[in-house]
């Protein structure tokens, strides 16, 4: 198997936790025997340091002409006072266009071992397996017109969507169901906005496409209290860009930290990956991090793009192995836990992973 990966690290941990998702990456392509090269490129703060924007061209050439590309963070404070065109997450949005990928995947799964580190009960979080699908190119991130008038105090976004672009995500999320358990749970508001009826009325004729899979709706306001409530009810979580944004991060409260959270972004000329924590500079280069989110976010880079389904699912159960031995990193550490740098976590999953991989290598030689 071969894959060009464009490694963007981008700012504040970003650096620290792409690197050991790069060793995971690595170590499965050495074991495998695949040919994975890897390419390095600025995004970000750091490219607005160095290039002067958030996105340079030679960034955005090199990822257009990889196979996947694979994001830490971006983000920095000292770039607060720019407009938001000009600011680090520019560059994120503008890559996320470029790329065209238009479905973001972002599993959020309750970890048993981590039952302690959610603030929610373990037997509200208990067998938690969702997936968030959600739109990424259009919504008010991308709507036109937008903008800010700081000479009045007036400012717009603009929030829409076309049928064809509700259409293409909602069969994704459809598809995904299928492997799954079946059931997927639309968000609106369609209430009051006239974008999320049209969001309904198209997500409901979709799923009669899909009589095997179950579909329901539920106002963005509810979902985020059920969510809390009664998170292992749902299955494939299909949202708009925005209430997907603000929905998935609070999930991270299932899982016990965002740090935990991985996310890929699929369907567009090259698939995006990133973990769902932000750049975090109050905690950067101080081994504090947690690199899981981004391990995992490997994890998807093997399953969506390289189509190594088995090393991807090796990952996974790497990560369950270490969690399970009692190593945290600091924003998951609960009571006696064993608590690790970033540095230590990457080594230990990596550990694992090779005995892992090891072991299945051995038994299929006999």
């Amino acid at each position: 198997m071969r894959l060009k990966i464009a490694v963007l690290a981008g700012d504040g941990i970003g650096p620290e936790v792409t690197r050991e998702a790069v060793n995971i990456l690595k170590a499965v392509a050495e074991l495998g025997s695949h040919d994975f090269t890897f390419h390095e490129g600025l995004i970000g703060g750091i490219a607005i340091t160095t290039h002067g924007s958030p996105l340079p061209t030679a960034t955005l050439d090199m990822a257009l002409e990889s196979d996947a590309v694979l994001l830490g963070a971006v983000g920095d404070n000292k770039f607060n006072a720019l407009p938001p065109d000009k600011r680090p997450e520019a560059g994120l949005l503008q890559i996320r266009q470029a790329l065209g990928g238009y479905a973001n995947l972002r599993p959020s799964i309750a970890y048993k071992p981590l039952a302690g580190s959610s603030p929610l009960r373990p037997e509200v979080t208990e067998g938690t397996d969702m997936l968030f699908v959600r739109e990424l190119l259009g919504g008010l991130y991308f709507g036109a017109p937008r903008w800010w008038n700081r000479e009045t105090g007036e400012s717009i976004n603009t929030m829409r969507y076309t049928k064809a672009e509700v259409t293409r995500v909602a069969r994704v999320a459809f598809e995904l169901a299928r492997g799954r358990r079946k059931k997927v749970t639309s968000v609106d508001k369609a209430n009051v906005l006239e974008v999320s009826q049209l969001w309904r009325d198209t997500v409901t004729e979709v799923g009669k496409e899909y009589p095997d899979v179950t579909l329901e709706h539920q106002l963005v306001d509810s979902m985020a209290m059920h969510i809390m409530n009664t998170p292992r009810n749902f299955d494939v979580v299909l949202t708009e860009n925005l209430f997907g944004d603000i929905l998935s991060d609070e999930a991270g409260v299932i899982t016990g930290s965002l740090g935990m959270l991985p996310s890929a972004t699929i369907g567009g000329a090259v698939n995006l990956y990133e973990p769902v924590h932000g750049s975090a500079p109050d905690i950067a280069g101080q081994g504090k991090a947690n690199p899981l989110g981004a391990i995992l976010t490997a994890a998807m880079v093997l399953r969506h793009s390289a189509n190594l389904e088995a090393d991807a699912t090796a990952v996974e159960q790497a990560v369950r192995k270490v969690l399970d031995a009692g190593y945290r990193t600091a924003d998951i550490a609960r009571g006696s836990s064993q608590v690790v740098s970033t540095q230590e976590m990457g080594k230990l999953v990596h550990q694992a992973l090779v005995e892992d991989i090891d072991r299945r290598q051995s038994m299929h030689a006999v």
